[in-house]
């Protein structure tokens, strides 16, 4: 039996490396939307407000603006506005830390910290840090093996799994698509174990997010740095 030639080798070998940097990528997604779920139920659940999910504050925000609830309009725009500031701080955090997903889950973790061991006496500054903190989130991953992927919130996921289900319908075999579900399947699992905790401790069951963002900060130094990179923002 002939030997395979070097450039099949190779070609093989960066198959290999290419679905496992997609495998690795993906169970960081479904961590980090675990997180996402848990901590937008617990919110919600102890506030009446979303942590992550913009969209429904934002039409809750029309609602008020229409029905002349302006103390509701200034709380939900202040939500809504704190949540874009996370979002640059964590490409801030991102860039400053050169790529490194570390610092920005540990400083996620700590507001989570703070939130839970104030939110039974600050409610809105408690919701605050969470919010910040679930801002922050959106830069730990941006994309896998080039597709974009959304980390708190499920609509584009489920769009972009729609509108990849109607290509493959159609005779379009790439399978990228079927990817969404892992950040879809994560938050509903994470909102699940959320409002469970949530039922028993109130604000404190963030104490649960902010150890699981911790643990997911921990396992990401296990990930080769180069393959972390890819994934945050850039």
């Amino acid at each position: 039996m002939l030997p395979e030639h070097p450039a099949a080798l190779r070609s093989l070998k960066a198959r290999r490396l290419y679905r496992r940097h997609g495998q690795v990528g993906l169970f960081f997604v479904g961590g980090l939307s675990v997180l996402a779920g848990m901590t937008d139920a617990i919110g919600f659940l102890a506030s009446g407000d979303f942590v992550s999910f913009m969209s429904g504050n934002t039409t809750r925000l029309a609602v008020a603006v229409s029905e002349g609830q302006f103390g509701l309009v200034l709380r939900l725009g202040l939500l809504v506005i704190t949540f874009v500031l996370g979002n640059a701080l964590g490409v801030m955090i991102a860039r400053s830390s050169r790529k490194r997903a570390w610092p920005l889950l540990a400083l996620t973790s700590l507001l989570l910290l703070s939130a839970a061991f104030c939110g039974d006496y600050l409610e809105l500054l408690a919701l605050l840090a969470a919010i910040l903190a679930m801002g922050m989130l959106n830069a730990a991953v941006e994309e896998v093996n080039g597709l974009p992927i959304g980390l708190t919130y499920v609509t584009g996921a489920l769009s972009r799994f729609g509108r990849g289900l109607g290509r493959w319908l159609m005779g379009d075999r790439r399978a990228g698509w079927r990817m969404q579900l892992v950040p879809w399947g994560g938050m509903l699992f994470g909102a699940v174990l959320g409002g469970w905790l949530e039922h028993r401790l109130g604000f404190a069951a963030l104490l649960f997010s902010s150890a699981l963002a911790a643990l997911i900060g921990l396992a990401s130094l296990f990930i080769p740095r180069r393959w972390v990179q890819r994934y945050m923002a850039r």
